[in-house]
């Protein structure tokens, strides 16, 4: 499998809800269709609530990953204009 390009990196750690959902929504609204943005987070709701959100607003959730104890890495496929 190839490598997924990332044309947008999101760092929200130390945000909580909802403002990891608003900051999410404003970053997919930044990028181009078919454009990938990457959300590194660190607050566990947001680690199930921004990926259902995205899908709810029609655009592809790529992965989910707990990358360490406390941290998420979410990519997210822009797939609907906003």
């Amino acid at each position: 499998m190839s490598e997924i390009k990332i044309d947008k990196n999101l760092d929200i750690r130390g945000v909580v809800c909802p403002y990891t959902l608003v900051k999410s929504k404003i970053g997919i609204e930044m990028i181009e269709l078919g454009q990938v943005m990457e959300i590194i987070l660190d607050y566990p709701e947001a680690a199930v609530s921004v990926p259902k959100a995205m899908e709810n607003y029609g655009h592809k959730v790529l992965k989910i990953e707990k990358i360490n104890e406390k941290e998420w890495i979410v990519q997210i496929k822009k797939e609907v204009e906003d």
